[in-house]
């Protein structure tokens, strides 16, 4: 590892904190958006629909433009008017202007978030390439548990105004970190690989691999949407939900992490399939343990950690098959994930209005389980980096 990649590390994290708390912060903010356009928070709410629809458009779009002309150039350029975004958010007088600055924040992060893993992803060590985008994905994580309710707080009593501001400075300042953290990226990403180089990838190729993260983030984000709402009808107070909540936020940062250095050690596809299966098994576990009363934080927690291994093994695996088009794979990818939970959110609402969150939580085991059926039969066997260098002695 050179001196400088503990900062890019560092820099890319910061960006993808930053980012996530931008979105992540509209949940507990929203009843003091309702309040200030004097409108339901469930109006209030379709600020965050406006961001996901945009992101998940856009993002391929984006991904595209970035293997074209240059990763570092539309990460700098996305920040900037992310900024922007965020002061247009903060000075938004009436619901129409919200949503208009939720669109063009939405549409800035769908060009951030697939440049910070291209540039991530080519600057990594091949057979460490999982373990660093398992951290640059913990920020998001990391956003989660902290950023927002840091944020929620803040919004409580100053309302949400000084919160985007102080985004909106933020993402300046990072704009100037990226732009001296990535100098040496050439303007055309393929330019410094071999001609030979794999990684063409046609409509067909992407949507096989796209399937697992689909499947995947149905079944995991349709659990959680409901998630408090399984809580409160068990009869946890809030300060339960809070605390089963934060357990569920540390074991997701616990997983993403294990799960970079697991991928990285013992291959994409083994760590995928493993997470799914486990996924499917512990959704079994806190049906019952919901049934029970009993220790429903710690499978929650294990739930949670499980899930998300499956997260940097996904991310590794498309970087390391299409290195000539990987912000346009993992922009692809990130829309995945969005329909994903889109998904997820639909389903899991019927299931719920059909049963109880006991009937999600199986349906939602047997989307894990599918999942599992099609990243075995759909995604290709690698070694680990580790093993085929090993091979070629």
């Amino acid at each position: 590892m050179s001196i400088i990649a503990p900062a890019k590390l560092a820099v890319a994290w910061l960006t993808m904190f930053v980012v996530g708390t931008e979105l992540f912060v509209f949940s507990p903010l929203l009843p003091v958006l309702a309040a200030d356009y004097h409108i339901a928070p469930a109006l209030a709410g379709l600020s965050v629909t406006v961001f996901s629809l945009a992101y998940t458009v856009s993002a391929p779009l984006f991904g595209y433009f970035a293997d074209r002309i240059g990763r570092r150039r539309v990460l700098i350029y996305s920040l900037l008017v992310f900024a922007l975004a965020n002061i247009l958010t903060a000075a938004a007088a009436n619901l129409p202007a919200l949503f208009v600055a939720r669109l063009l924040a939405g549409l800035a992060a769908a060009g951030i978030s697939p440049s910070i893993y291209a540039l991530v992803g080519g600057a990594a060590p091949p057979d460490r390439r999982a373990t660093w985008l398992a951290l640059v994905v913990s920020g998001l994580l990391v956003s989660l548990a902290v950023g927002a309710s840091a944020g929620g707080l803040v919004g409580a009593f100053f309302g949400g105004s000084p919160i985007f501001l102080a985004l909106a400075g933020l993402s300046l300042g990072l704009a100037w970190l990226n732009r001296w953290a990535w100098p040496d990226q050439p303007d055309r990403p393929s330019a410094g690989l071999p001609a030979e180089a794999p990684g063409e990838v046609s409509s067909a190729v992407l949507a096989r691999r796209l399937i697992p993260m689909v499947v995947w983030s149905t079944g995991l984000y349709g659990v959680y949407t409901y998630l408090g709402a399984g809580l409160t009808a068990a009869g946890f107070s809030s300060r339960q939900i809070a605390i089963a909540i934060a357990v569920y936020g540390c074991g997701a940062i616990i997983g993403v992490l294990v799960g970079g250095r697991v991928a990285d050690r013992l291959g994409v596809k083994w760590t995928a399939n493993a997470s799914l299966v486990g996924l499917c098994a512990c959704l079994l576990l806190l049906r019952l343990a919901f049934d029970t009363g009993r220790l429903v934080e710690p499978a929650l927690g294990l739930s949670s950690a499980v899930a998300q291994l499956f997260f940097p093994a996904q991310q590794a695996g498309l970087a390391n098959d299409f290195p000539r088009q990987r912000a346009t794979v993992l922009a692809w990818n990130n829309s995945a994930l969005f329909l994903g939970i889109s998904l997820g959110s639909f389903l899991g609402a019927g299931a719920v209005a059909a049963g109880s969150f006991d009937v999600n939580l199986m349906v939602s085991a047997g989307f894990a389980f599918s999942g599992l059926i099609v990243n075995a039969i759909l995604i290709p066997v690698r070694l680990p980096f580790g093993q085929r260098r090993r091979g070629l002695r």
